[in-house]
């Protein structure tokens, strides 16, 4: 059974039950089809349903009983380059308030930037009400590259990571290593926005208080570590060298002074990779350099649940290049690839959840009409 839905518009196939495929130990179903550039997305607590971000300025709600159904009161957003609607969440005070957070690309004086907001969620009308913006990264640039951005929670903290825009200037003077600008960083602020006085740069002259750590490229991916509690990123490389990160307080991460990448054109080392010693934090995991190497990621989670008991306290992982969904194990200090998903399915990966309720691994992928997928134990 299949209907239509329009959204902003533009109708849009939706598959409340279509046929399943098999792939050896899981089964993978299509929940919906002809989604236009999903980007984010995140449970409701209690109800097992999904709210997704649709990167040309849309929100949708996925249910086992609706399919897709169109939410009003998304922000206006510029969708030049990867700009547009970016990361949902659900925030730690959802039950109380309906609060849900996102990121997207807006414009500003000067250009465009990443905004971070809330609004609250009425599920009975359809739609956001009551939208505030809680933080705007400065500068702003003119630029429609590496806006990032995701969001996790952590101790009553909102974390968010933001790409570098796209400078090229591989020297000191790169805004990524500038603690003036949020851009290329990791910033912590409060569910209202204010900046937390314990920051590590609240009381340095010429810094952003809210930069909690920096020397990023470009964020894609944030999860937090369920045994430990630590916040885990995962960015882009210049070409190849992308690299998964253990975020620390005020830690430079190095972009673009250290790296694992090559420019694109030549790939030419425009940095030395990390080492003991160079004073960046150095990433837990990283790709080889190159184009045929690149393997930017996208959406990342732990697996918590109960469906794939093999599979648990695995990192989940999206890979937009080579399109797969990656499992991978923590081992010896590092990761190690257990097996890849969704291989030979020719999509590529924007986001991944587990459900809370079900255990069952969703999977966003990236692009125009592509699908909502459910993975589930043979």
């Amino acid at each position: 059974m299949t209907y239509r839905a329009v959204l902003g518009g533009a109708a849009t196939v939706l598959a409340l039950s279509l046929p399943a495929f098999s792939d050896q130990g899981y089964t993978v179903e299509t929940l919906a089809e002809g989604l236009d550039r999903p980007w984010g997305m995140t449970f409701l607590p209690d109800h097992g349903d999904l709210i997704m971000t649709l990167r040309g300025g849309e929100l949708a709600l996925w249910s086992s009983e609706d399919g897709i159904t169109p939410i009003s009161g998304a922000p206006e957003v510029v969708t030049q380059g990867q700009g547009g609607l970016l990361d949902i969440a659900v925030g730690p005070d959802f039950e109380e308030t309906g609060f849900v957070y996102m990121t997207w690309a807006g414009a500003v004086d000067g250009g465009s930037t990443t905004h971070v907001g809330r609004a609250r969620l009425d599920r009975d009308a359809g739609a956001l009400t009551d939208l505030e913006v809680l933080h705007v990264v400065q500068p702003a640039i003119n630029s429609g590259a590496h806006f990032g951005s995701r969001i996790v929670f952590q101790d009553g903290y909102l974390y968010a990571g933001f790409g570098d825009r796209g400078s090229k200037d591989f020297t000191e003077a790169h805004i990524s290593q500038d603690l003036g600008s949020e851009n290329g960083a990791v910033i912590r602020i409060t569910l209202d926005g204010a900046i937390p006085s314990d920051n590590p740069f609240v009381d340095q002259d010429g810094a952003a208080g809210a930069i909690w750590s920096y020397g990023h490229r470009n964020i894609q991916a944030m999860t937090v570590h369920p045994e430990t509690g630590a916040i885990w990123l995962a960015e882009h490389g210049e070409a190849g060298g992308d690299e998964v990160n253990i975020v620390e307080r005020g830690g430079n991460f190095g972009w673009p002074l250290a790296s694992f990448g090559v420019t694109y054109r030549g790939g030419d080392e425009f940095a030395p990779p990390h080492q003991e010693g160079d004073g960046f934090v150095a990433p837990i995991h990283h790709w080889p350099a190159g184009r045929e190497a690149h393997n930017p990621p996208s959406g990342m989670t732990f697996y918590t649940g109960d469906a794939f008991p093999e599979w648990q306290g695995h990192l989940l992982l999206g890979n937009l290049f080579h399109r797969y969904l990656g499992l991978y194990t923590e081992s010896d200090g590092g990761l190690t690839e257990v097996t890849r998903l969704l291989d030979g399915r020719d999509l590529r990966i924007r986001d991944v959840a587990v459900g809370p309720d079900d255990g069952f691994i969703y999977v966003l992928a990236d692009g125009e009409n592509v699908p909502l997928l459910r993975i589930m134990p043979d």
